[in-house]
C-alpha cells in the first residue's frame, strides 16, 4: 500500500478551520478515501492534558520556551501514535494545525528563533511535513470575534487573549508561508459553502 496524503489546516484564531476540516473529511469519505481527522494540540490522550496546560488562561505567565517545548512534546506523541501509522496505512490524514503553527505563533508571534523552532519540529516529525496546507485567512477582528463567541470564556483562551499586535504578526507569517508550493490560501471571510467549494477545487487538483 502506498504512502498516504497529509493535509493540514492553519490560520489565526477563528478562521473556520474546524468547520472546513469536517466538510472536507465528509467529502473525501464520499469519494472513497480512508480519512483520519485529528488536531493539535490534543490529538492523543497525553496531548489532551498538554492542551489544557497550553490554553488555560491561568498560565498567562508561561515562559515562551516552556510553551514551544509543550507544543512539540504534544506533536512528537501525536506524530508517533496517530499521523505516522495512518500515512503508512495509505490513509488521508487531516490535522487541525501542525508544525507550521509553531513557526507562525512562536517564531513570528513570540519572536523565538525561526531556525530553532523549525529544527526542533523537523526532528520530532522525522522531517515528514504536510503534502498540502490550507491557510484560511480572515481579518484579526473577525477571527477573534468568532473564536471568543465559541469559547467557554467570553475573553477567550490563553492565546485568544493575546494583544492584536501578536495576532497580526501571526497572520503576516501565514501570508508569507503561502508563497511556497505546498500551501494554498483560502479566503475565510467567504460563506461556509463557498470556502468548502474552494477547498474541494484545490483538493481536486492536488489529490485526484
Amino acid at each position: 500500500m502506498g504512502e498516504g496524503f497529509f493535509i493540514t489546516f492553519e490560520g489565526i484564531e477563528g478562521s473556520g478551520k474546524s468547520t472546513q476540516i469536517k466538510l472536507l473529511g465528509d467529502y473525501l469519505k464520499k469519494e472513497g478515501k480512508e480519512v483520519v481527522i485529528t488536531r493539535e494540540p490534543g490529538g492523543t490522550e497525553l496531548g489532551k492534558k498538554i492542551r489544557q496546560l497550553l490554553l488555560d488562561p491561568a498560565h498567562e505567565d508561561m515562559d515562551y520556551r516552556t510553551e514551544i517545548l509543550l507544543y512539540t512534546a504534544d506533536r512528537a506523541q501525536h506524530f508517533k501514535d496517530v499521523i505516522k501509522p495512518a500515512l503508512k496505512a495509505g490513509k488521508v490524514v487531516i490535522s487541525d494545525r501542525f508544525a507550521d503553527s509553531n513557526l507562525a505563533y512562536q517564531a513570528a508571534g513570540r519572536g523565538l528563533d525561526y531556525e530553532l523552532v523549525y529544527k526542533i519540529n523537523d526532528w520530532v516529525i522525522d522531517s515528514r511535513w504536510p503534502d498540502l496546507t490550507f491557510v484560511l485567512d480572515v481579518a484579526i477582528a473577525e477571527g477573534l470575534k468568532r473564536a471568543r463567541a465559541s469559547s467557554f470564556d467570553l475573553n477567550g483562551d490563553r492565546l485568544e487573549r493575546e494583544a492584536d499586535s501578536f495576532h497580526q504578526r501571526v497572520r503576516k507569517a501565514y501570508l508569507e508561508m503561502v508563497k511556497r508550493d505546498r500551501f494554498a490560501l483560502v479566503d475565510g471571510n467567504l460563506a461556509e459553502e463557498e470556502v468548502h467549494q474552494e477547498v474541494k477545487n484545490i483538493i481536486t487538483r492536488r489529490l485526484f
